[in-house]
């Protein structure tokens, strides 16, 4: 089993800077297996138990966590003049190395992960996987069969590219002007575009589905949480590059 530094762990767990967390250490904050450990640099693994202070540190290879995006900021790490979603981190997730998986449009709410594995990462945001995410969605004027078809068959949109095929429902035929749309893509304002090449306008966006994992709807906007194991194993389902 690897074995990582003392401080480098506590670093990961986003409790201060390599020097931050020294000082703590050396002053004899920290206990591996019941026992006071004032070495930064003891090497311990995933089965030692850190206590720091009074708080039993969960160590895991990686973490994962599901935001319910507002709709006042960018997808993004950082950004010199736009709020990211990063802002509505705690400052110690901030300092966990967290990153967004994917993307939301700024306008756009909803389900948005965090997470430190990029492998992860990467199957889902990388377009040869196609993985699907699913959307509520109300347009500005009531959606037809013909709207339904053109998904279907992919929409070309402004910049002349041609979407793959997607799918578009009515759930309530007494709401024509909400949907739920299915996409196996991710182009840059991509169902906004779609609805536009149509001739209408999205007027509310909202992402409650990535794979087989659902928006926890109990989460308020621009609250986050990390995934329980039920929803962990739901986020690894079908991704043989990490069974």
């Amino acid at each position: 089993m690897p074995k990582e530094r003392l401080d480098k762990v506590l670093g990961n767990f986003g409790l201060g800077s390599r020097s931050d967390v020294k000082k703590e250490i050396y002053q004899g904050n920290v206990k591996v297996n019941g026992i006071v450990v004032k070495d930064p640099g003891f090497k311990i693994t995933l089965n030692d138990v850190v206590v720091f202070y009074d708080e039993t540190l969960i160590r895991k290879d990686f973490y994962y966590f599901m935001m319910n995006k507002a709709p006042d900021c960018i997808t993004a790490t950082e950004d010199p003049r736009e709020k990211t979603v990063m802002d509505y981190l705690s400052e110690r997730h901030q300092n966990m190395n967290l990153f967004p998986v994917g993307r939301l449009d700024k306008e756009t709410e909803g389900l948005l992960l965090f997470t430190t594995d990029g492998t992860l990462a990467h199957y889902y945001t990388s377009p040869k996987h196609f993985v699907e995410k699913e959307y509520y969605a109300e347009i500005s004027e009531p959606v037809t069969k013909e709207d339904i078809l053109s998904f279907e068959t992919g929409i070309e949109l402004d910049d002349g590219y041609k979407t793959i095929p997607a799918r578009l429902a009515i759930p309530d035929e007494t709401k024509p002007h909400i949907v739920t749309v299915w996409l196996k893509e991710g182009k840059y304002r991509q169902i906004r575009r779609m609805f536009q090449s149509l001739g209408k306008e999205v007027l509310y966006l909202k992402r409650v589905k990535m794979g087989n994992l659902k928006l926890d709807p109990s989460i308020p906007i621009g609250s986050y949480r990390e995934l329980t194991e039920e929803e962990e194993a739901l986020l690894k389902q079908k991704i043989p590059i990490i069974q």
